[in-house]
C-alpha cells in the first residue's frame, strides 16, 4: 500500500542503519513494512497495545516477509504490549536504536518518550526517537529538552491540509530543540509557514482560556513565541 505524505517523509528520515528499531503505536505496520523493505535494520519490532490489530499485521508480515535463517533478509517481531514498556532489556545492542512514535498527542508522545528513555539509561543503552506527534508539539518540545535530548533533524510536512512537524530527537544531536523549531521556518512554503502558525495561535489562544492556572505560564509562552515567528515571517 501506498504511503501517506507522512509516513513518507518518516521513513526519509531513518538514513542509517540501527541493530533494531521500534515501531510503536504502529496500528497497521505499513511505515514498519516500508522500513523492512528499505533494510536499515537488523530486526523490525512492530509495537502497539490493540490485539486485534496486531494479530492481522501477524499474518500479513508472515505472507510478505516470512522469516527464515538468512540474516541478509528482513527480520521481524511484532509486540502486543504497553509502549512504556517496551523489552529493551532483551535485545541488547552496543550501537544506537531507533524509536519511531507517530500519531499520538504531544503530551502521550513526551510520557513514552521519558519512560523509553528512562529504561534506557538504566540499562546503558543508546536510543534515538523519531516522533510525528498530531497536536501539542509545544509542550512536547518543553519536555524533550528538559530530558537533555537534542536534535538530530526536523521537518515540516504538509498532509490533508493538516500540518506536522517531525522530529529526530537523540543524546548524539548537535543542536538544541528549540521551542519553536527554528530550523522549520526555512523549509516549508511561505504560506504553508503563515497558515499553520495561525492555526496554531488560534488553537493556544482557545486552550488557554480554560487551561488551569500552573498551565497557563508555557501557552503564554508558546502564544509569544508563534506570535514572534508570525511577525517575523510577515515582515
Amino acid at each position: 500500500m501506498k504511503l501517506s505524505q507522512r509516513l513518507s517523509h518518516l521513513q526519509a528520515m531513518v538514513d542509517g542503519h540501527y541493530a533494531h528499531i521500534w515501531d510503536c503505536c504502529c496500528d497497521h505496520g505499513l511505515l514498519g513494512a516500508a522500513l523492512l523493505n528499505k533494510r536499515v535494520a537488523g530486526t523490525l519490532h512492530f509495537v502497539d497495545i490493540v490485539p486485534g490489530i496486531m494479530q492481522t499485521l501477524q499474518g500479513k508480515l508472515e505472507r510478505f516477509f516470512p522469516l527464515n535463517q538468512d540474516v541478509s533478509s528482513p527480520q521481524w517481531r511484532v509486540h502486543c504490549m504497553d509502549v512504556t514498556k517496551l523489552p529493551l532489556a532483551d535485545f541488547p545492542s552496543e550501537t544506537p536504536q531507533l524509536v519511531i512514535i507517530a500519531g499520538v498527542g504531544g503530551e502521550l508522545t513526551g510520557e513514552l518518550v521519558s519512560a523509553i528513555q528512562a529504561c534506557a539509561d538504566a540499562l546503558g543503552q543508546n536510543i534515538e526517537f523519531l516522533l510525528c506527534p498530531v497536536h501539542h508539539t509545544y509542550q512536547l518540545r518543553d519536555r524533550l529538552s528538559a530530558m537533555a535530548l537534542n536534535l538530530v533533524d526536523e521537518r515540516l510536512i504538509s498532509e490533508n491540509k493538516r500540518c506536522y512537524e517531525l522530529l529526530h530527537v537523540a543524546r548524539r544531536g548537535e543542536r538544541p530543540i528549540t521551542a519553536i523549531g527554528d530550523s522549520l521556518w526555512s523549509q516549508a512554503p511561505f504560506e504553508l509557514q503563515q497558515a499553520y502558525l495561525r492555526r496554531l495561535l488560534k488553537h493556544y489562544h482557545q486552550v488557554v482560556r480554560g487551561s488551569k492556572q500552573e498551565q497557563k505560564p508555557l501557552l503564554e509562552r508558546a502564544i509569544s513565541d508563534y506570535q514572534a515567528q508570525l511577525d517575523l515571517l510577515s515582515a
